[in-house]
């Protein structure tokens, strides 16, 4: 039950996010915005988010997963309904700013949440089907918010998103408790900043992390544009290729929380080899030059991409502490963040320049290889 609200909740802070890539059309024609500002409701949200997951997780800690994932919800819930009257750019901007605040203090409350509940022996698991929730979310607005936009106008979808975002709040203030794994005073204590800044393993995890979402999101981002420009593939060919790596996202996660923990907790290792894989994967994925040959390797390479998530967003508390669960997730989800923000330009100017589409797929596999070697220095400690 407690796992199932988590996930749910994590899921609807999804969908509220990419609320505006379904309705940015119709939003553009009715608010008269020019295309380039299209993009700039997104930068505006995850500036946001990236701060509030810098900062919020010390709240957590000293509060709990349950108040802040009650506050999260209710707040995203208000400023998502009040997005629907948006009326000019700037206020828009300021609205998806706020939403990202709201949002970015949801990952760290629902990592509390999940280790305060499941002991070791279950943390990978439980993590694994947690993380689901990222995947299906954009799946599901994808599936959901075109019919609705059929039916009602787009600021009326948004005032339905954050109504229902708002009453899972409710539920989870008046069913969510506070687990009992990290029940002790300890937990309430307030995390030191420069003893996390000054744990090795942490920073190495925050450099691995940010590897592997540089090949993740720089393949999301930039898979369709590379297949169509370069091969001529079809639209809807790309966005079959991309969907079948998103399958593989969504099958593998919970998989590799059964394994860890039928290893006894193992993570370091599974890591590195996932992440070698990835390398390999991209590297394999850049030499293809057929629609059949991308459709076949883009669920392992979805599988490769994605599955390593579970295990590192696990190990991060772990590694850091009891008493810091949520201000190390925080700090280095948003650190995280930054490799999928550097990664487009990055690919960008690599493909543009050499106009070579193995040489883009080069610079995505960087990421990962830079993660694989960081993670060789990371010491596997699990402190509770």
């Amino acid at each position: 039950m407690i796992l199932l609200m988590v996930w749910a909740s994590f899921l609807l802070s999804f969908i509220d996010r990419l609320l505006w890539g379904s309705v940015a059309v119709p939003a553009r024609h009715s608010l008269n915005l020019p295309v380039a500002a299209l993009g700039s409701f997104d930068t505006a949200f995850y500036i946001g988010y990236v701060v509030s997951n810098a900062l919020c997780g010390f709240a957590t800690d000293r509060l709990g997963g349950r108040i802040i994932l009650t506050a999260v919800l209710f707040l995203l819930g208000l400023f998502t309904f009040l997005f629907s009257f948006t009326n000019a750019i700037i206020v828009g901007l300021i609205f998806q700013i706020l939403m990202g605040l709201a949002a970015g203090a949801d990952y760290a409350a629902c990592v509390k949440l999940v280790l305060s509940w499941f002991p070791l022996r279950d943390r990978g698991k439980a993590m694994g089907l947690f993380m689901t929730a990222s995947s299906l979310g954009v799946t599901i607005t994808n599936a959901i918010v075109p019919s609705l936009l059929k039916t009602f106008r787009w600021g009326t979808v948004y005032q339905i998103i954050g109504f229902v975002t708002i009453v899972a709040g409710i539920i989870c203030f008046l069913l969510l408790h506070d687990g009992p794994i990290l029940a002790q005073n300890e937990s309430k204590q307030t995390p030191n900043l420069a003893q996390l800044l000054r744990n090795r393993d942490l920073i190495f995890l925050a450099l691995a992390g940010f590897g592997a979402l540089w090949g993740t999101w720089g393949y999301a981002v930039w898979a369709n544009a590379l297949m169509v420009t370069h091969y001529h593939v079809s639209l809807v060919q790309a966005g079959f290729i991309v969907a079948l790596f998103g399958i593989g996202a969504i099958i593998s996660k919970p998989l590799i929380g059964w394994l860890s923990d039928w290893l006894g907790g193992a993570r370091k290792v599974p890591i590195i080899i996932i992440l070698a894989s990835f390398v390999v994967m991209l590297l394999i994925f850049g030499s293809l030059s057929s629609v059949t040959a991308f459709e076949i390797a883009a669920p392992f390479l979805g599988i490769t991409a994605f599955v390593y998530s579970p295990l590192m967003n696990t190990m991060v508390p772990e590694v850091a502490g009891r008493t810091a669960i949520s201000s190390s997730a925080g700090i280095t989800n948003a650190f995280w963040q930054l490799g999928s923000v550097i990664v487009p330009l990055v690919v960008g100017v690599v493909f543009q320049s050499t106009h070579s589409f193995y040489a883009a797929f080069v610079a995505l596999a960087a990421g990962p290889l830079l993660g694989a070697l960081c993670m060789l220095f990371v010491r596997e400690r699990k402190v509770f």
